[in-house]
């Protein structure tokens, strides 16, 4: 199956396919939706599918929460940066990096989980969120749903979780908008970096690997024109990390963090 749309390299080609593979190469960020609800049953397969992912000593250190209610959406789509695509999604999945399960067992049991305060166990715990969401995306692909992430969640942790009535030592890790593409929606499969930028063999070689950047540039570039987005990768990634100021409220993210019960030692 060619790859020249994953890479925007006409002569990129995948050795090996099959259909979850051809799922996964076809993937493209969706902000429009039709008019179409995710099913019950659709819902069910995607966290199934999510619940299949790995996970750190099997402590399943996550919970997800879906959104279907018009005025919810519309104020989560309001602390998320005002993207409007959360409100008309039909569904909208808040994935939560879930330590408070942990502590409510041993809350039962008469015991501790002090583990929990520190940085390893704040950090499972969002990879394992992502694992698991990924999963679901790969799932939501193949029944002809489409998706995109929004980070934008954690721009106000604290009210998103008032607003999902999160218990103690658990917070919003990002959202997952889910939904039938609209099939009106201007967007293609994005290009990403040349497999020789990102592969490294037995050892890193920053030097070969950076040497691939200038091309993609070029090649992410013809893309944005295409559909009308501005700048090239390098542009995009030195704006993006420029300062605090370009995160978007979430250089604080740390003390919320401790204030939600996740200290992070």
């Amino acid at each position: 199956m060619p790859l020249a749309a994953r890479y925007g390299d006409p002569d990129a080609a995948a050795p090996l396919t099959n259909d979850v593979l051809a799922v996964q190469f076809a993937h493209r960020s969706v902000r429009r939706f039709g008019p179409r609800d995710v099913t019950p049953d659709e819902l069910t397969t995607l966290i199934a599918a999510a619940q299949s992912a790995p996970t750190s000593s099997n402590l399943q250190p996550w919970s997800v929460i879906a959104v279907r209610d018009q005025e919810r959406r519309r104020r989560l789509a309001a602390l998320a940066g005002g993207q409007a695509f959360i409100a008309q999604a039909p569904l909208f999945l808040v994935w939560i990096a879930d330590l408070g399960r942990a502590h409510r067992l041993a809350a039962r049991s008469g015991t501790t989980v002090e583990a929990t305060d520190y940085l390893e166990t704040t950090l499972i715990g969002f990879i394992d969120t992502a694992l698991a969401a990924q999963n679901a995306v790969v799932a939501a692909r193949s029944l002809g749903l489409g998706s995109v992430f929004v980070g934008a969640i954690r721009n106000h942790p604290e009210q998103v979780a008032a607003e999902l009535n999160l218990p103690p030592h658990a917070v919003a890790a990002f959202g997952l908008a889910v939904g039938e593409p609209d099939p009106s929606e201007p967007a293609g499969v994005k290009p990403r970096l040349p497999q020789a930028a990102v592969l490294h063999q037995e050892t890193y070689d920053a030097v070969t690997a950076d040497e691939h950047i200038e091309v993609y540039d070029e090649r992410l570039t013809t893309y944005n024109t295409h559909y009308g987005l501005p700048g090239a990768w390098t542009d995009r990634v030195l704006s993006r990390l420029r300062g605090p100021d370009s995160l978007a409220g979430r250089h604080v993210l740390r003390s919320v963090l401790e204030r939600l019960g996740l200290p992070s030692r």
